[in-house]
């Protein structure tokens, strides 16, 4: 796999579009990162870190993994709260943005979250901060 953070927005989106409660997916630090600032931004009810059992046998063979575990958020209605999950910066075409240029996610009401030398942050706080890095993605 080449784009892990695509295959997890598109996990999602297709978890809500048959309306299933949870996604579950392999793990990663980048992906544990992204999950906890979509349930800190309220995108998401919960983030699990699901440890697999057979840790002393070699995983190379059977294959046991952690994975992480989303529990997705739904509107009375029964539409899901996330409308849109967008992936800006891809491995072919990577997306830069200085502080002055930081994305505006639908007038605010979406976030952008961002990797830089710090770790990962949501537009909105990297405005306070002051500085800027590569886009990954636009979710509202």
């Amino acid at each position: 796999m080449t784009d892990p953070i695509a295959d997890m927005l598109t996990r999602i989106r297709n978890a809500q579009a048959v309306k299933k409660t949870e996604v579950v997916l392999p793990m990663s630090k980048l992906k544990l990162q992204v999950a906890k600032i979509l349930e800190r931004e309220g995108w998401i009810l919960k983030v699990e870190v699901v440890i697999s059992d057979n840790k002393k046998i070699d995983t190379k063979k059977t294959g046991n993994f952690d994975n992480l575990k989303l529990i997705l958020k739904y509107k009375r209605s029964g539409r899901p709260v996330i409308s849109s999950l967008k992936r800006i910066s891809r491995p072919g075409c990577r997306m830069y943005v200085a502080k002055d240029q930081l994305p505006v996610v639908l007038n605010n009401f979406g976030i952008a979250i961002i990797s830089t030398s710090e770790g990962l942050f949501t537009n909105k706080e990297l405005k306070k901060k002051g500085i800027g890095g590569e886009v990954l993605c636009e979710i509202y």
